[in-house]
């Protein structure tokens, strides 16, 4: 259990949070969400002792671990596997876990002959993903997440997120995912205008509570205005007459008793939309028996098809290493295919957003100069304008390249692609940099792009939002599927992820088999009674949060109506039904870990049971 109290921390002028508390109790596992810059790895960073707060504390019991994904990369082993062996807690009988290691590899994408391989071999990519299997088997009591999916690709992120619903320590986790963070969380946590807010449930739930709080703030506060400037206007018309003074002293001392309503502060978020060039025809692009390797006799790419008609919205997946960034350099041109052709249309515009061209920026440049460069017919004004879009908005245009973080360069790249008009676009993993309200703006941006997109992402939500048809790599080879992804699970599926776990033949038991009948028919019988008693308990509680939920959003609605009416009875009637009925949610939702905390361990129990 971890207990922070009364933290504060600013840069200069700049206050992240000030004076916030919360406690991550036991096996919660807790979403952090909030804008970039706005404090979250260092929050981390605090908690990991590796930054001072300007106030409060941080406590966690005796012997309290805390783990995270190291960024520093030190390996003092001579293989991968030993490397990743290394961090089991030893155990007291002694008994050998290797097979534990050998399946937390695997889930992250690393195949057998890598497991033999010195870590200082391995791509910085699969050296991140090492760390992460250490810290994963080491176990600590609370594990610290920033960002893990930026470094796995579609395959592994799916194996994380089983791995981490069964996380029985406690975790936070920062991710721009939003579908991966719901899946996995049971509260979340936000920073949000230098205070912290925790509840359970999705990032969702939490929004809402924002947006409603927010919306009651700013209506009161109108109000508010209103009713001050009445009694100003009263006061300085009847201030020099007698018979008045006692009705003008009342007005007076109610204004000096009544705390002003600060008008919020805009929190900024990404607004643009793709610049689209005039397109006639049909087809955008065609690739036609496309090969490439950057080793002779090792292709990545063999006899592939591809034909890209305006409209389309073509997502490549598939695992790291396989090829998917190559296709796009392929198709924009930045390479030569050993055989094969790409022949774009004469009037195809591409807009080319690749993880090669962010290190393209020039460092000495400013915002607006990289912008303005992209499109020199563009006037100072549309410049600033489309940096303004980029959240570059006033002194901040004129800050230099080389200053920014990584997420700031791609919105310079996002901010080079908008000046020019386009009609197909590249994008080489957009979303990495980009908080998840700006992940939402992106995709509103791409869904009204009337031209073609090929993008390479391993953001599920993305793809479930975007792709009508697929590059699939997966295993050795590249094929073209003709539906969503949805479509493609459901038909295809992924190929790590149609066999059993392989550790498992190493540990089951013999038994001769009639015995495994008798005994797997009383395990189903067991299994259906326990998990059937739970799952009702869990039923019966969702169903009693949702009946609540609508009641506090009617509850809600019912706040906002009487401020507008000004009516001061029925804004406490319905502050009073909506606090209680907020108050039952969270006990509900704490009802509800718990349940979900027992299936999960029934099912584990019975899991391991069956495979014994």
């Amino acid at each position: 259990m971890l207990t922070v109290s009364g933290l504060s921390k600013s840069y200069g002028s700049q206050a992240l949070f000030e004076d916030v508390s919360f406690l991550v109790g036991p096996g919660e596992r807790v979403g952090l969400v909030g804008r970039n810059g706005h404090g979250k790895t260092t929050l981390f960073r605090i908690l990991l002792e590796e930054e001072a707060a300007d106030g409060g504390s941080v406590t966690v019991p005796a012997g309290y671990r805390i783990g995270h994904l190291a960024q520093r990369l030190e390996f003092h082993r001579s293989t991968v596997l030993e490397e990743a062996v290394s961090a089991l807690p030893r155990r007291e009988d002694g008994a050998d876990e290797t097979y534990r290691a050998k399946t937390v590899l695997a889930g992250l994408g690393f195949g057998e002959p890598e497991l033999y391989r010195p870590p200082g071999e391995l791509s910085g990519g699969f050296q991140v993903r090492l760390n992460l299997a250490r810290v994963l088997l080491s176990a600590p009591n609370l594990l610290l997440l920033d960002e893990p999916t930026n470094y796995l690709d579609i395959v592994s992120i799916r194996w994380l997120r089983r791995f981490l619903c069964g996380w029985k320590g406690e975790l936070m986790l920062i991710t721009h995912d939003r579908d991966f963070m719901d899946s996995v969380t049971t509260h979340t946590m936000a920073i949000h205008r230098g205070r912290i807010r925790k509840l359970p449930g999705g990032t969702e739930k939490l929004y809402g509570q924002f947006l409603q709080e927010e919306t009651i703030h700013e209506q009161t506060r109108i109000n508010d205005e209103r009713r001050r400037k009445e009694a100003e206007a009263f006061i300085t018309r009847f201030r020099a007459q007698a018979t008045k003074a006692k009705a003008v002293q009342s007005r007076i001392k109610a204004l000096a008793r009544h705390e002003r309503l600060e008008k919020l502060k805009e929190v900024r978020d990404l607004d643009f939309a793709f610049t689209e060039a005039p397109f006639t025809g049909r087809w955008m692009l065609e690739g036609r028996d496309l090969a490439f390797g950057y080793e002779p006799g090792r292709p990545l790419i063999e006899g592939l098809s591809l034909s890209v008609e305006r409209g389309d919205r073509i997502a490549v997946v598939g695992p790291n290493g396989r090829g998917k960034t190559t296709l796009l350099r392929l198709i924009a041109g930045e390479l030569a295919p050993v055989s094969g052709t790409v022949k774009p249309a004469l009037n195809a515009k591409v807009g080319h957003f690749g993880q090669t061209n962010v290190d393209r920026l020039n460092p000495a440049l400013t915002v607006e100069e990289e912008v303005r460069q992209a499109n020199p017919a563009l006037s100072r004004t549309q410049v600033r304008s489309l940096c303004g879009a980029m959240m570059f908005g006033g002194e901040a245009a004129e800050k230099r390249i080389s200053v920014l973080s990584g997420g700031e360069r791609s919105r310079v790249l996002l901010a080079r692609i908008l000046a020019a008009p386009v009609n197909l676009l590249l994008l080489d993993e957009p979303t990495n940099h980009l908080d998840q309200e700006s992940v939402d703006a992106f995709l509103g941006a791409v869904s009204g792009f009337g031209g073609a997109v090929i993008i390479v992402t391993h953001v599920e939500r993305v793809l479930s939002a975007l792709a009508t048809k697929l590059v699939v790599f997966d295993g050795g080879k590249v094929d073209l599927f003709h539906g969503g992804y949805a479509d493609f699970l459901d038909r295809v599926g992924w190929q790590a992820e149609a066999g059993e776990d392989p550790s498992r033949a190493d540990r089951a038991p013999q038994a001769n088999r009639r015995d495994l009948r008798r005994q797997r028919a009383d395990l189903v019988a067991r299994r259906a009674k326990e998990l059937g008693r739970v799952r009702g308990a869990i039923e019966r509680v969702e169903r009693e949060i949702l009946s609540l939920e609508e009641r506090l959003a009617a509850d809600e609605a019912a706040i906002i109506e009487a401020s507008r009416r000004n009516d001061g009875a029925a804004i406490r009637d319905a502050s009073q039904a909506a606090s209680s009925a907020r108050a039952r949610i969270e006990t509900l939702y704490e009802e509800l870990g718990a349940l979900g905390n027992e299936l999960h361990e029934k099912e584990r129990a019975f899991g391991s049971e069956a495979a014994e």
